[in-house]
C-alpha cells in the first residue's frame, strides 16, 4: 500500500496532468493543484510504510490510515453524484477504494486482538513464574 501511493504521488507530481486518465489539458491551475495532491499522497503512502516497519504495527495509525482512504473514496462517489462519471480508470479505483478500506479496518482491529493476547499471555506467564 505505502509503496503503491508513493509511486502514484510521485507520478502525479512529476506528470501532472499527464499522469490522469482522460484528464487532457486542464490548465494550470488544476495542473498546479493535481501536483499539490500527489505530493500529500506520496506522503500518505511514506506515512503507510512507517507504520509497516514499525515492531508492533499501530493499529489506531492502521485505522486512520484507512479511514483517509475511506474519505478520497466517498469524496469520489461525491463526485459522481454531482459531475457524472469519471474515466473508467477512475470508477475501477473508486471501487478498489471501497473494498480496501473495510478490509484495512478489519486487519487493524485483527492486529489488535492479536496484541491483547500477547500482552494477557505475557502477564499470565509472568504471574506464574512468581
Amino acid at each position: 500500500m505505502g509503496y503503491a501511493c508513493l509511486a502514484i504521488g510521485l507520478a502525479h507530481v512529476l506528470l501532472g496532468n499527464l499522469s490522469v486518465p482522460g484528464a487532457g489539458s486542464a490548465g494550470p491551475t488544476i495542473d498546479s493543484l493535481g501536483r499539490f495532491f500527489g505530493a500529500v499522497f506520496a506522503g500518505y503512502g511514506l506515512a503507510w510504510l512507517w507504520a509497516a516497519r514499525q515492531e508492533r504495527v499501530p493499529a489506531p495509525a492502521v485505522r486512520a490510515l484507512a479511514g483517509v482512504f475511506l474519505l478520497g473514496a466517498i469524496g469520489r462517489l461525491l463526485s459522481l453524484a454531482v459531475a457524472g462519471w469519471p474515466h473508467w480508470f477512475q470508477v475501477a479505483l473508486t471501487v478498489l477504494e471501497l473494498a480496501l478500506a473495510p478490509l484495512l479496518f478489519w486487519l487493524a482491529d485483527a492486529d489488535a486482538d492479536t496484541d491483547t493476547d500477547t500482552d494477557t499471555d505475557t502477564e499470565e506467564k509472568a504471574a506464574a513464574a512468581r
